[in-house]
């Protein structure tokens, strides 16, 4: 194709049956909004620019999309909603007439790069439309072909005759045209029909009255080119996506024990025997080395795991770098800057933020580590806390190599323990331990006091007599 590709994109319209008042182009299917998934395939079609055309919520649609940066956008208002025609026109101003155009849609996020390849392909220096077969097409657009098997043009199904309607082949809206004769049919739409729009369909009747009618690519799944109108179309096109992202992953060679019960809502990267058990959700970019293992019921986000590591049932992770031969869980939540060194081990019910933990460390039970370092070898009692903030700043703690933290200790930063120091269960550590020494922070000696009496029910009604 020697004409330059330019594709508009409409994503004017408001989307009243999702009863929502987020745009609808951006309700997320697979963790993105939909408007962006269409970008990205716009992206790869090598498109010199992108016209969208907005309207409702153009604000928060723009907010939305202004980090994108290979791909040249250039938004456009469509103050009143006339039909996909008038859509069209709004952005034809800025197209130059040796473009080739393609428009595409803000409200279907699934349609592949390939297909709309076919679809360039089939148009050459003409044009081309993406049909369709449908089982049920009731509601769609009909392609009427001429006695030769020719595009002659594109019926509505309320304004269909009962033959018309019995036709399978339907109208998807992706449409590719030379710019110039785009430009020339769409002066000549009128909205002389039932809902009174301006059609872009009316332009495939024109097309064929020229001499030139429009190629016809058919996408081999209905589901690619599907719209989302309501929470219901939403949610398969949600499922749609889950499929094919599942299919990838164990074409990629992970094992998914349960791929319907697997969510992906970002990018995930896979290394060689990763195992994924079922109702993960895996969300924002992530990446699992070779031999990864991931039980049920986590969600993991933003994060690198890295081989042969484990993570075990019911964790959250966010912003975690996990070593190799690590091991997580079960209930355990890892925090943004949390580092785990290889073959630590983080257990259950242990928060981690903003720390380090070396190399063999360990924090097995029911702990907290915020804005710490973890020397190697270290070992963590259960019920140790970093008292990291004071109401107005973050303080660090450090902990040495092979150091011991007793049960129940509570680590005041800033503050120090050093290398193989042994610091006493149920102490409030408010001063550096020194390396290699027993520290022990308690408010007082125990003491036992013999023939103390403990308080019944009632005494303290008798005291207060």
């Amino acid at each position: 194709m020697s004409r330059a590709l330019h594709i508009v994109v409409l994503a004017a319209g408001q989307g009243t049956r999702m009863k929502s008042a987020l745009p609808k182009v951006l309700h997320p299917v697979g963790g993105r909004p939909m408007l962006e998934r269409v970008l990205d395939t716009a992206e790869a079609l090598g498109a010199v620019e992108c016209h969208v055309v907005h309207g409702h919520g153009g604000e928060r649609v723009r907010q939305a999309t202004a980090e994108r940066e290979r791909l040249p956008l250039r938004w456009v208002e469509q103050t009143e909603q006339l039909g996909t025609a008038h859509a069209v026109m709004q952005a034809m101003p800025a197209i130059p007439d040796d473009a080739q155009v393609l428009v595409m849609y803000g409200d279907v996020p699934l349609v592949s790069a390939a297909t709309l390849g076919a679809l360039l392909e089939a148009a050459g220096e003409h044009g081309a439309l993406l049909g369709t077969r449908l089982v049920d097409p009731s509601g769609y657009g009909r392609l009427l072909r001429d006695a030769a098997g020719r595009l002659a043009a594109i019926v509505e199904d309320k304004e269909a005759t009962p033959e018309q309607r019995a036709i399978d082949e339907i109208n998807t809206g992706f449409v590719c045209a030379p710019a110039d004769d785009l430009r020339a049919w769409l002066a000549r739409v009128d909205n002389a029909n039932a809902k009174g729009e301006y059609y872009l369909t009316d332009i495939v009747a024109m097309a064929a009255e020229a001499g030139q009618p429009l190629a016809v690519v058919t996408a081999g799944e209905a589901a690619e080119v599907e719209g989302v109108n309501d929470r219901v179309q939403l949610s398969r096109a949600e499922r749609v996506f889950q499929k094919r992202a599942a299919e990838s992953l164990m074409h990629a060679g992970a094992t998914l024990e349960d791929p319907a019960r697997f969510d992906l809502r970002g990018s995930l990267e896979v290394g060689s025997d990763v195992v994924i058990a079922p109702d993960v959700i895996v969300e924002g970019r992530v990446r699992l080395g070779d031999g990864v293992r991931i039980g049920p019921f986590c969600r993991i986000k933003d994060s690198e795991i890295a081989a042969g590591a484990r993570v075990e049932p019911h964790c959250d992770i966010e912003g975690a770098v996990i070593g190799e031969g690590a091991v997580v869980g079960p209930y355990a939540r890892l925090r943004n800057g949390t580092e785990l060194g290889a073959g630590s081990r983080v257990g259950n019910f242990v928060e981690i933020k903003q720390a380090q933990l070396g190399p063999g460390a360990k924090a097995n039970h029911l702990s907290y580590l915020g804005d710490a370092t973890v020397g190697a070898g270290a070992n963590i009692g259960a019920g140790t806390i970093t008292c990291n903030y004071d109401g107005a700043n973050k303080h660090r703690t450090e902990i040495g190599a092979d150091a011991f933290i007793g049960s129940n200790s509570a680590l005041v930063a800033p503050v120090r323990v050093g290398d193989r120091a042994t610091i006493a269960a149920g102490s409030v550590l408010t001063r550096d331990a020194p390396d290699d020494a027993l520290t022990v922070a308690r408010s007082r000696e125990q003491k036992s006091i013999v023939g103390w009496k403990r308080p019944t029910k009632g005494d303290a009604g008798k005291q207060r007599k």
